[in-house]
């Protein structure tokens, strides 16, 4: 990939108009904050008639993201992972864990790490692998003398499929899962609503329908995840109702769309280069794990997450004041090149130390479905 070097103060990160740039300006463009300016203020966008925020600093560099993450006495969640910030009861809401800070977040992360265990993914393990191997053999009969839409056939349904699975969500829902987080991730957008009022009746549609499931598997639960997760307790303390129906929104509509974006961003890649085919191919036991760290790390599926300075302080000697805003760029952290030889190179057998960010940077928000999100993409 050929990058420009760019004027830090000439693009605006903040601005739709950026996102839909080629990716070689984008690219270029974060490689110049890495550069020239790792951490840099920005105004916050408009979005869905919210009220302009205080706006931003960026961090784009590996280090700064990773010692962020793993403070979280200074750097807090609590008041919120988007940008923009929402009301108490919207980032509650739509945030579930991740706009939860200590002890609260604690609490529920250790009732729901419970449906997450080695041993419950390691249940799945062979179910996710034949339900892969069935949807390839059904689309492979199909379209064997044509073309499909890979992404619309294969990387949307599959992850949606075990998730509805694990969680005892009936198959003929899933279309129904799958157009309600459509719209959820496309708020702002158009083509999916585009509309706060919108956003927020899908929300409460897919929340009812969380609770009402919650509840059937605490008064007759199942194997599913829903029932572990429900009857599961910390010092004596269930999961309510109504924080399920939050953790399933954080669940279907974050861990769906996360791995469907790194399964298509991998096999765009794999496709452009056949040689890293080849090779993970000849010995696929072998490259596996680094193969799909490597894509993890080339999709960055979730761009940026929130924190928020809980006292005064500073980052690379720019003063942080307490309620200050900083972004983790983590797709420009997992593109640093003080950390990544060649990091616009796709390589499978890529050996990571310290690894990627695409599941977060570690600290007590490190992506809880991580270990699955690796089996689905493998």
């Amino acid at each position: 990939m050929q990058l420009t070097p760019l004027d830090v103060n000439s693009f605006d990160i903040s601005d739709p108009e950026f996102w839909v740039a080629p990716r070689e300006y984008r690219e270029s463009a974060f490689a110049s904050l890495r550069r020239e300016a790792p951490i840099k203020f920005f105004n916050e966008m408009t979005l869905l008639n919210f009220p302009p925020g205080p706006g931003y600093y960026a961090l784009t560099k590996h280090e700064d993201i990773w010692a962020v993450s793993r403070n979280p006495e200074l750097w807090c969640s609590g008041q919120g992972s988007n940008i923009t910030t929402l009301t108490p009861e919207l980032n509650e809401f739509f945030g579930s864990m991740i706009a939860m800070d200590d002890p609260k977040h604690f609490r529920l992360r250790s009732i729901v790490s419970k449906g997450f265990t080695p041993k419950e993914i390691a249940r799945v393990e062979e179910y996710v692998t034949a339900k892969a191997r069935t949807l390839v053999d059904a689309l492979l009969e199909q379209h064997a003398d044509d073309e499909f839409d890979f992404v619309e056939k294969l990387a949307a349904p599959f992850p949606l499929e075990i998730i509805c699975d694990m969680m005892g969500i009936p198959q003929e829902d899933a279309k129904q899962i799958l157009d309600w987080t459509n719209v959820i991730l496309g708020a702002g957008d158009p083509d999916f609503g585009g509309s706060l009022e919108i956003l927020m009746k899908v929300a409460l549609e897919i929340f009812s329908y969380a609770q009402q499931l919650g509840e059937a598997r605490l008064k007759n639960p199942t194997d599913d995840l829903t029932s572990v997760m429900m009857q599961a307790e910390v010092d004596g303390q269930r999961m309510t109702s109504q924080e399920f129906g939050s953790f399933f929104i954080l669940l279907v509509v974050a861990g769906n769309e996360t791995t469907r974006n790194a399964i298509s961003h991998g096999m765009l890649e794999l496709t452009r280069r056949p040689d890293q085919q080849r090779i993970w191919f000849s010995d696929f036991e072998t490259h596996t794990r680094t193969a799909v760290e490597e894509i993890v790390r080339w999709a960055s599926p979730v761009i940026h997450f929130r924190r928020t300075a809980t006292r005064d302080t500073e980052l690379r000697g720019i003063p942080m004041p307490a309620g200050t805003k900083v972004v983790m760029w983590y797709n420009s952290g997992n593109r640093d090149e003080d950390l990544f030889v060649d990091p616009y190179r796709f390589d499978v057998t890529r050996q990571m130390q310290p690894g990627q960010i695409g599941f977060g940077a570690g600290g007590p928000h490190f992506c809880l479905g991580a270990n699955l999100a690796r089996r689905e993409i493998a």
